[in-house]
Parts: C-alpha cells; structure tokens; sequence
C-alpha cells in the first residue's frame, strides 16, 4: 500500500476508492487518512504528502478495522 519514493519523484494519493470513515479512530478504512489529511491533499506540496505516507505507515502497524 505504500510506496517508496525517491524524493523528486511525485508523491501519489493513498486513495484506494474505499471510502469509508471509521467513526472510532476517525480515519479512512481505504487510505488510513483523517478527514482533514484528505481534504488538504490536493492543495498540499510534496513535503506534506510524504508526511501523511509516513503517518498511514505507522497507521498500519496500530489500527485494524473489522
């Protein structure tokens, strides 16, 4: 799920069209992002989407949905 870029490369969404908000940890069930995280994405530089793929990396290590 998570790629490993070299940094010039473009950093591409986590968005995996699973689009289902778990009301307990408040992330997505698909892409592990928070509403805000997703929200920002778009508008957001490379620096900041990295940050979020380091995030979702940690995430897959603590949250498992059922």
């Amino acid at each position: 799920m998570t790629p490993d870029l070299p940094p010039e490369a473009p950093v591409p969404s986590p968005c995996i069209s699973l689009c289902k908000m778990d009301q307990d940890s408040g992330l997505c069930q698909g892409c592990l992002r928070t509403i805000d995280e997703i929200i920002q994405w778009s508008g957001a530089d490379d620096d900041f989407k990295r940050g979020v793929w380091a995030e979702i990396r940690r995430r897959e290590q603590l949250i498992h949905f059922d």
